[in-house]
């Protein structure tokens, strides 16, 4: 039960710390502060009808406590007027409480009230000032303060529980990225590796130019034929499967090279280099091609790999072209190979992307035709082709691709006849992939500042007038430098061409069309070297610079017609 004191002045004389009560207190007490009435329940009303002045307590103060019920309309008044500023509690007498006459505290309400209960104060010097109610808000029980800890508790559970999950997603994207990069190190290790030892089987095999471009015939069929297959099996197995499949045909490639087989095992290396690097290089572009957080950035890192494994592949193949055993050197592309098979089971675990997205949070979000045709491979295939944009970006690819690697594998050999230039000359060729590296990831503010698509017009006319130079200033050191420069011109076209690939394709086609674009532009990696060859046969190394300066002026036309945007309905 609840009870209540009331303040009264004390005696005269007697203070505040004196005041002693012996027995019974008695005090003037209004007669009329008893209620007879059986219910408690209705709401408590204060009606002051004097001024207060609390702090000094210099005025008189009336309070009065009406006590009002649902059921008795009559009302009765306690009252007590306080004129000295000091008061003593007195506590009420014991002999008027009673379980009839008590009355719920007008501080707190009762809990278990189902009832609303209302508390109305107000201090005014007129008597006939209005009521004014004020609502009474419940202080929290243990009960529900323990409930809202309990429910913070969980929220903090919750977002931790979700930030785990972001962390796990972000660490497993960079998983896959990282496989994917070193999958490009050993990519760009096996044509870097070219340029240095070409001399040597040359020799070793004692044929000419024309014979020995026969090696970038057949590496040029491997890419042809993974290109075309390459949406077919993206179909019927999947990312993962697809991946795995072009590294194990990888690994067999320097497993064949590593002893020195007859020259006709080693052609028939090349072609199962080209399909296999085909394909890993049309699953790994459409992957990243795909990702929807920061995209070019990962674009120009992958490629970059490509360029750090071309750029260390002539520092080591240098060394053996220099001895006896020279194929020793596929024993190190072998030992790349094997981990390469390795990582990329463990991380992709033969998974399609769609489900490698998801692990890394990403929600499959292909366009599909609004007729509602069910896409298989067929319609696959008429779709992309069906795009002219795929055509343009293909035959750029081409012949970009084409002089990257011409450059890369001829110019050692230019460098030796027509500078004369010894050994040591296959360090150009790292130089020129180093430069490729670096153009890559230095070059991607300038790409981004100055537009992706004029910037590509810049880098080629720049290179072009690099080529000039070499074609005319016969000095090694200058056709060095100007090696390594174009190197980073012609670094970041390659990324740009596939981030541009992701806008002008719907995203539906986009994995099996930047397939074909990378296969077709993979090829040119060995058409246009066998075409070196065979001028070279007939005019001498020195027709080289005339042949990449006429393919890169057609990499600015063909560039130019390339649509600015997509123009198919998705």
């Amino acid at each position: 039960m609840s009870s209540f004191s009331t303040a009264v002045p004390p005696a005269a004389g007697v203070g505040l710390k004196n005041a002693v009560f012996d027995g019974e207190p008695s005090f003037p007490v209004d007669e009329f502060a008893l209620d007879d009435s059986d219910s408690i329940d209705s709401p408590v009303i204060l009606n002051p009808t004097s001024g207060v002045n609390p702090k000094h307590g210099t005025s008189s103060m009336e309070s009065s406590i009406v006590a009002v019920t649902g059921t008795n309309a009559d009302s009765r008044r306690l009252s007590s007027t306080v004129q000295d500023p000091l008061h003593s509690l007195h506590p009420f007498p014991a002999r008027l409480l009673s379980e009839r006459t008590r009355r719920p505290s007008v501080i707190r309400a009762e809990s278990s009230d189902s009832t609303a209960k209302t508390i109305l104060t107000s201090f005014t010097g007129k008597e006939d000032q209005n009521i004014i109610s004020v609502p009474v808000t419940r202080v929290p029980t243990v009960e529900s303060t323990s409930g809202i800890l309990d429910r913070v508790q969980q929220l903090h559970y919750q977002e931790s529980s979700a930030n785990q999950v972001i962390k796990k997603q972000n660490r497993r994207s960079m998983i896959h990225f990282a496989a994917l990069c070193w999958c490009f190190i050993l990519e760009g290790w096996n044509d870097g590796s070219v340029g240095p030892l070409l001399p040597v089987i040359q020799a070793y095999y004692s044929v000419g130019f024309a014979v020995v471009s026969l090696l970038f015939v057949f590496n040029c069929c491997g890419f042809v034929i993974g290109a075309g297959i390459n949406i077919w099996l993206n179909e019927r197995l999947g990312f993962g499967k697809v991946m795995v499949l072009g590294s194990l045909l990888q690994l067999a490639t320097y497993a064949i090279q590593s002893p020195a087989p007859p020259f006709p095992a080693m052609v028939l290396s090349f072609f199962l280099a080209g399909l296999g690097m085909s394909l890993q290089n049309a699953q790994a572009n459409g992957f990243v091609g795909s990702l929807k957080k920061n995209k070019s950035t990962k674009l120009m890192m992958l490629h970059a790999s490509y360029g750090l494994g071309a750029f260390c592949s002539p520092l080591i193949a240098t060394q053996f072209s220099q001895t006896r055993h020279w194929s020793f050197h596929y024993i190190i592309s072998c030992g790349i190979a094997v981990s390469n098979t390795t990582v990329l089971c463990a991380v992709f675990r033969l998974k399609r992307q769609e489900e490698l997205l998801k692990e890394t949070g990403q929600e499959p979000n292909e366009e599909r035709p609004s007729n509602g045709v069910a896409l298989t491979s067929n319609n696959l295939y008429r779709q992309i082709f069906n795009i002219n944009a795929v055509h343009y970006l293909a035959l750029f690819a081409f012949i970009y691709v084409g002089v990257e690697v011409t450059i890369g594998g001829w110019i050692v050999t230019f460098i030796i006849r027509e500078r004369d230039g010894g050994a040591s000359a296959g360090y150009i060729s790292s130089g020129f992939f180093g430069g490729l590296t670096l153009g890559r990831l230095g070059l991607i503010y300038i790409n981004k500042k100055v537009g992706e698509r004029r910037v590509v017009f810049i880098y080629v006319l720049l290179s072009i007038g690099l080529e000039i130079t070499i074609w005319f200033v016969p000095s090694i050191i200058e056709n060095a430098v100007a090696v390594s420069f174009i190197g980073a011109m012609l670094g970041p076209l390659f990324p740009i061409l596939v981030g541009y690939g992701a806008r002008v394709l719907p995203p539906y086609l986009f994995t099996g069309g930047m397939g074909w674009i990378t296969g077709v532009g993979t090829a040119g990696s060995a058409a246009l070297p066998f075409i070196t060859g065979v001028l070279a046969s007939k005019y001498g190394i020195k027709s080289l610079q005339p042949f990449l300066v006429a393919m890169m002026c057609t990499l600015v036309g063909i560039w130019a017609v390339v649509p600015k945007g997509r123009r198919i309905a998705s």
